[in-house]
Parts: structure tokens; sequence; C-alpha cells
């Protein structure tokens, strides 16, 4: 487990970072990311929303009202450490609803943070919310494959969840809620475990 010490000179210096800005990816940076040194379970989202700009506090929207009510279905009422794959808000989609999914070039300016988040807090339940994240730290894969089902690695398992936003017409599908209802349970009995 990291000292709260360490972790906050990580945070201090991720929320100094302008890599993406002083690449021209975004007008300004504002990193958001927010976690305890205790917590051993990990939410990694896409990207901070609009929202996130006002808050400074990760999933902060109606996309993180959505993701609180799925935690409390798991029983988690408190929160863990959230984070993301980029830690600013990347703008809007230049076509359609919700924000604009980061670029290539912009993850990889950013994976450094997260990776060394990762090494730092060692999450023994690291939650991948939405795409991108799955991706990153699963793999490739139509959602209607991934979520519902878990993966363990040394020291840790990943469950992967759909986003929850409002923009994503995913879960207007009856067969995919049952999978997120599966990846819920799984969240849950993991969580039990962490806790014990």
């Amino acid at each position: 487990m990291p000292s709260a010490r360490d972790l906050g000179a990580l945070h201090a210096e991720i929320r100094g970072c302008t890599r993406c800005a002083d690449a021209g990816f975004i007008p300004r940076a504002f990193p958001v990311v927010e976690g305890r040194s205790t917590d051993r379970i990990l939410i990694v989202g896409q990207a901070p929303g609009e929202i996130e700009l006002t808050t400074g506090r990760p999933f902060s929207g109606r996309a993180g009202a959505e993701l609180r009510r799925w935690l409390a279905e798991a029983g988690i009422e408190d929160p863990p450490y959230r984070t993301s794959i980029t830690k600013c808000f990347p703008g809007k989609a230049a076509t359609g609803p919700g924000d604009r999914r980061p670029s290539p070039p912009e993850i990889a300016l950013c994976a450094p943070w997260l990776e060394r988040e990762l090494a730092l807090m060692k999450p023994r339940v690291l939650v991948l919310v939405g795409s991108l994240a799955i991706e990153r730290l699963w793999g490739k894969g139509p959602l209607g494959t991934i979520v519902g089902r878990i993966h363990r690695e040394p020291g840790r398992v990943l469950i992967p969840l759909p986003h929850p936003s409002g923009a994503s017409r995913w879960l207007n599908d009856p067969a995919n809620q049952a999978l997120l209802r599966r990846g819920l349970a799984h969240l849950r009995r993991e969580s039990r475990r962490v806790h014990a």
C-alpha cells in the first residue's frame, strides 16, 4: 500500500502535466485524478468530461452518477480510486453526441501517468469502464464478448464494464444489460474479497 505522501506527490505531478496542450491536442491542460492511498479498487475510464473542468473530480457528471449507481449495486457505496486513460477533457466529438475519443498520440503522451498510478497503487481490482479503457488494459474486441467476463492476472483481477454515458446506446439491448449485471456481480464478489 503506498503512502499518502507518495500518492500526493504523484497526483501533483499529474495535475501539473501540460503535454497534450503543448502538443496542440487540447486548448488547455486540466488533468483530473482522485483517490486515496488505501484504495484497493481502481476505476479506469476514457477521459474526463466537460463537467470535470469545473469540479476537478473524475466521473462528476451524468455518467458519474450512473457509475455510482452501478457501484452501489455492486455493494460499493464510497467511490474508490478513479482515473482515466487520458487525464484531460479531449473536447466534444466533431459529429454525434458525446466527447471526442482521445487519439493514439494523446493516449501515448498520457500512458506513463497511468502506468505510474498502477505501479504505485497495485490495485487488487481494476475496473475498466468503456471501450478505450478495455482496449488499453484488456485488449480489443466487441463489448458483447468482453463485458460480463473477468480476467485474473498475478495480484489483480480485471473487470470490464460498458461506459455509463447516455451517449452510448449499447445498454438499450436487454442482453447487454444482462452482461452489465453479470459484470457488477463479479465486482461485488471481488470487492468483498478485497475488504475481507
